[in-house]
């Protein structure tokens, strides 16, 4: 497998750089960079004076040498806004063109790559977040999800891909990494091999994934992979841009033309003799505990004995920008330490003795203390250029509401916010979603939230949440408070309450909803 090194990157980034200039000596315009910029991973916010860049790290994977290369970005461009993101990147705020061009060079020799984070391209490859460390997961994918990564790395050069396309692997039923309705997902299987699901997708429109493939051995993934770029090339929309994702060849197709079209195009891809077999080696964690033992909400024991993983949930994924440097500084001395991003914005730091872990807790202090304030937002409408609403801004609101009310932890659950029906925040599979919009009522445009109630992502259990209707955005705290509440008043916990009253979230909500 060929793949793309670092020097082959950096000979594209002269383009960019000439491309930026323009754009902010006002010789561009936004829409034409954003089509040219998403490619290298950046994009202009809101207000065309700063930029983002997509720090983009197959399975959220951090190792120390990456978290020590961005935390000393950070500190040396003065980056004052970081987002770790629900496709398991960091995103760098409010860049300037020196910081975007040094970032996005830097990146590169330390094997962070921005080329293909945003545009029409292959995105970050999710993963189960404590892969290869989780108990009871079936087993490690990491290694072939960073195969994976690697290979759709040369398909950028390519032309005629679907827009973002999106590929996850997860290691059991949990699916946090939502395999089975990504544009093509690997879910893992207890006999070691992986099933497939393919034209899957959130935002508008969603569709569940459709099994293409069962009990594929790993070393066979890139071949699926593969036949899925082959399968959108004879088959995708490539005449409405807004129809330009693999979902939609369910409806074009059927779900069994499509099933049919992409087998078609697989046994296409084993007949033509090119050699997509992988040769990875399985990651072993040699370390060992060392007797220190440690218990506590934030703190999971890994299947290696007596090793731990830390939990650390910053409010709506946004740590304070010195935050890596202060854990980097932590662990840099630990053996076999390193850092995972969830597809929930939480980061784990993993494989910690209990006593390393004592120190990792104390560092991470300042993130989320309640489930509930483990909640995601995407990065909202004050820096996306599509956003409709600030979900940032109504999420810190929510919890503000939550610590006044003096809610205990569980009596709300983990709720998904997205800014606009892009679905950043994962709002269509949450128990409690939102996504941001505006509503005329009277005559006067009110901005607000739809509630979405009951998704789920669990393998076997999926399901899209009900659009229960529209809160207003300051009413939002309000409705939240009076559901925390209304679990109170039974001595329970959310998830308790709910198997007990299934429609009492609509009962609550009912007050709210205009």
């Amino acid at each position: 497998m060929e793949k793309i090194n670092s020097q082959t990157w950096k000979a594209d980034l002269a383009e960019f750089k000439e491309k930026t200039d323009q754009f902010y000596a006002g010789e561009l315009k936004k829409a034409a960079y954003k089509g040219f910029s998403g490619g290298y991973g950046s994009y202009a916010q809101k207000d065309g004076k700063a930029s983002m860049i997509r720090l983009r790290m197959s399975g959220g994977h951090l190792t120390k040498d990456k978290m020590k290369f961005i935390a000393d970005s950070i500190k040396k461009y003065d980056v004052n806004k970081v987002h770790l993101t629900t496709c398991q990147t960091i995103q760098l705020h409010n860049l300037l063109p020196e910081a975007i061009y040094g970032i996005m060079e830097g990146a590169l020799d330390h094997d962070i790559v921005t080329m293909g984070g945003g545009g029409d391209f292959p995105r970050n490859v999710t993963v189960s977040p404590l892969s290869g460390v989780e108990k009871g997961e079936y087993f490690d994918v990491l290694p072939y999800a960073e195969a994976a990564g690697e290979y759709l790395m040369t398909f950028i050069k390519m032309p005629a891909l679907p827009r973002k396309l999106k590929v996850g692997f997860s290691n059991s039923p949990a699916n946090e990494t939502h395999a089975t309705y990504r544009d093509l997902g690997f879910a893992a299987r207890e006999d070691g091999t992986f099933d497939v699901y393919s034209a899957g997708g959130l935002g508008n429109n969603p569709r569940f994934g459709l099994k293409v493939a069962e009990a594929v051995a790993p070393e066979k993934i890139l071949y699926y992979i593969c036949a899925m770029r082959e399968t959108f090339i004879a088959y995708g929309n490539y005449e409405q841009r807004g129809r330009a994702r693999s979902r939609y060849m369910q409806e074009t197709l059927g779900e069994e033309g499509y099933v049919k079209a992409y087998q078609e195009k697989l046994a296409q891809v084993f007949d033509s003799g090119i050699d997509l077999d992988l040769h990875v080696e399985p990651v072993v964690v040699t370390k060992q505990g060392d007797g220190s033992v440690i218990e506590g909400k934030r703190v999971i024991a890994q299947k290696q004995d007596g090793l731990y993983a830390v939990v650390y949930h910053p409010i709506g994924g946004c740590p304070k920008p010195s935050k890596l440097g202060e854990i980097y500084d932590v662990i840099k001395d630990m053996d076999a330490v390193e850092a995972r991003i969830a597809p929930d914005e939480t980061m784990y730091i993993i494989n910690l003795t209990g006593n390393e872990a004592k120190k990792v807790l104390d560092v991470t202090a300042d993130g989320a203390e309640t489930v509930f304030e483990t909640s995601v937002s995407c990065i909202g409408a004050t820096i996306c250029q599509v956003g409709i609403r600030d979900s940032q801004g109504l999420l810190r609101k929510a919890v503000k509401a939550e610590r006044e009310a003096g809610l205990k932890d569980g009596s709300l659950p983990q709720i998904h916010i997205s800014g606009c029906t892009s679905s950043c925040g994962t709002h269509q599979t949450g128990v409690i979603g939102f996504h941001g919009g505006v509503k005329v009522i009277d005559k006067v445009s009110y901005p607000g939230y739809t509630l979405h109630f009951n998704g789920c992502d669990r393998q076997g259990e999926e399901r899209m949440g009900e659009e229960l209707g529209f809160i207003l955005e300051e009413e939002v705290p309000q409705f939240l408070v009076k559901l925390g509440q209304s679990v109170e008043e039974e001595q329970t916990t959310f998830d308790q309450w709910l198997l007990k009253h299934p429609e009492g979230v609509k009962e609550v909500a009912a007050a709210y909803l205009r």
